[in-house]
């Protein structure tokens, strides 16, 4: 069972600021950027490289409620980043597909 499995599970706690039916958003334990919120997938995907088809409407609802998320935590006329980790290189911790928000201050490209 991966670290976001127990969270959603309510075995290990999160600050959790939004919850439906197939995604939960919680605030990142080390933050990147004054806002930095995950969302995630209630049912597991491992990554993007590993989606099929069938997790195509999940995707979309999980991209569609970062949006959500981002206007919620007042990021929506700033500007936010949206994150998607794939695999160790590409910076992935979890092996849970996740979502990273990040806000609240200009974000440089490309991050260093």
């Amino acid at each position: 069972m991966t670290l976001f499995e127990k969270i959603i599970a309510r075995q290990i706690p999160a600050d959790i600021v939004y919850e439906d039916d197939q995604v939960l958003a919680f605030r990142d334990i080390k933050p990147q950027a004054p806002t930095h919120i995950l969302i995630i997938p209630k049912r597991h995907v491992t990554r993007v490289n590993e989606a099929q088809s069938g997790d195509a409407a999940l995707l979309g609802h999980l991209l569609l409620k970062a949006a959500e998320v981002a206007r919620a935590a007042g990021l929506g006329e700033t500007g936010y980043r949206l994150v998607i980790n794939n695999g160790p290189d590409g910076g992935e911790t979890v092996p849970h597909l996740h979502c990273h928000l990040l806000g609240g201050r200009p974000l440089c490209w490309p991050p260093g």
